[in-house]
């Protein structure tokens, strides 16, 4: 037996509301408490009546009531107003620090085996989702449900890092969310090296260039380092002489350039081509933060981030490289949603939580709920269980199940979890 199974039990009253406890008194659960994950007793503020009269305290839950003592709480004062002991086998009377003994409720003959069973089972399981050979047509509504709150759970857990970065950004949020975007151009491979060049150039820097697009992409491409040459091309002596310029001016200090991966990814996805469009990103928007807070219509948030690396990289992928490929360089369709989805969205959502505004907060469920689901080894594996993601919110939910849930085996906190040992 396990204690996260029985405190499972207990939780969602399995066990039945009108109980016996070991010294055949009757027990009625009014209210089981509220779960505690930090120290302390594992269950606050129940409400329980034993025999006539109604006690409010906490409760505490161990496989054998003899670990009372093994955890030492029969000296802690913590647990001096412990109104109930739920254990699996009382072996041996727990004893308040007035030796007077606390009222038990004893687990052995209440449990469902085959519910037990069923939790092993997800437990012990090897598959990448441990309910693969268990999961048969979940509830439709519940899942419905289930995705909803797994998506308010991945945006807030996405605000708290907005948040932290407000705060190392003097709670600038157009600075914020440009350190946001920087990130989500660099895409998985480049994140940190992105993010990393934001933070040596500051928007406040760039918006004093912001009517030039030359001495932007001079910024951008000067501070990550790839403007050491020497080179043949025009366009990127051009940069260099301005980012020279630019950076005995503001005294910069620029990047390694060896940070920026190119290896083993699409041309496409160079940080080269990235950076030429995040400078015409910046260039073609005068305040990206009100632009994206104003507009309602999701077509005209995508709008806003089609934008092209300049005309030299129709021919090149890298500086002096020419290449046979005579194509703009668009961010795609693809990008844009990724952009969306990661940076723009959790963004509008913090600042509509901050902010108090409703409006904002519901749209970034409205525009989720709008957008394609994404296609990945998460959603597929899920598909094949019978749960299909029907567009973005979806997706995503599934991604943070995954990653948050199926990853760390919390299946009894797992609404599939729960239909499964229900069932």
């Amino acid at each position: 037996m396990q204690e996260d199974f029985m405190s499972y039990l207990w939780m969602h009253q399995f066990l039945g509301k009108d109980l016996l406890g070991t010294d055949n008194e009757k027990i009625k659960i009014i209210n089981p408490g509220q779960y505690n994950t930090d120290s302390g007793p594992d269950f606050t503020n129940a409400r329980i009546k034993i025999g006539n009269t109604v006690w409010a305290g906490n409760v505490e839950v161990h496989i054998k009531s003899s670990d009372w003592y093994q955890h030492g709480h029969h000296l802690d004062l913590a647990y001096d107003n412990i109104i109930l002991h739920v254990v699996y086998n009382n072996d041996k009377p727990a004893l308040r620090l007035s030796a007077e003994e606390i009222p038990t409720l004893e687990l052995m003959h209440l449990i469902d085996s085959n519910q037990y069973e069923r939790y092993k089972s997800l437990q012990l399981s090897k598959h990448r989702i441990a309910c693969e050979s268990l999961l048969f047509e979940p509830p439709y509504f519940d899942t419905i449900r289930w995705m909803e709150q797994l998506m308010l759970e991945r945006l807030q857990s996405k605000m708290m890092a907005i948040k932290h970065e407000l705060g190392n950004s003097m709670e600038d949020f157009r600075e914020t969310l440009y350190r946001k975007l920087c990130r989500s151009f660099g895409f998985k491979t480049n994140a940190d090296a992105f993010e990393l060049l934001a933070r040596t150039l500051p928007l406040k820097l760039l918006d004093k260039h912001k009517n030039n697009l030359l001495q932007l992409e001079a910024l951008l491409f000067g501070q990550a380092g790839l403007l050491k040459g020497p080179f043949r091309d025009d366009y990127p002596k051009k940069l260099r002489q301005e980012y020279q310029f630019l950076q005995h001016k503001y005294q910069l200090e620029p990047l390694e350039r060896k940070i920026f991966k190119f290896m083993r990814m699409r041309p496409a996805n160079f940080p080269s081509i990235r950076l030429s469009q995040l400078a015409r990103l910046l260039y073609q928007s005068d305040t990206l933060i009100h632009e994206i807070l104003l507009l309602n219509s999701l077509e005209d948030v995508t709008g806003v981030f089609e934008v092209s690396a300049s005309e030299y990289w129709n021919r090149h992928y890298r500086f002096d490289k020419f290449t046979r490929d005579n194509s703009e360089k668009k961010l795609g369709f693809g990008s844009i949603q990724l952009i969306i989805i990661n940076t723009i969205i959790p963004f509008l959502f913090t600042y509509g939580v901050l902010q108090k505004n409703e409006e904002n907060r519901d749209k970034a469920f409205q525009w989720l709920r709008q957008m394609k689901a994404e296609t990945n080894s998460i959603c597929k594996g899920f598909k094949k269980l019978g749960i299909n993601a029907k567009n973005a919110l979806q997706s995503q939910a599934l991604i943070h199940l995954k990653t948050t849930y199926c990853d760390q085996k919390r299946c009894l906190e797992c609404h599939f979890g729960h239909h499964i040992i229900r069932s």
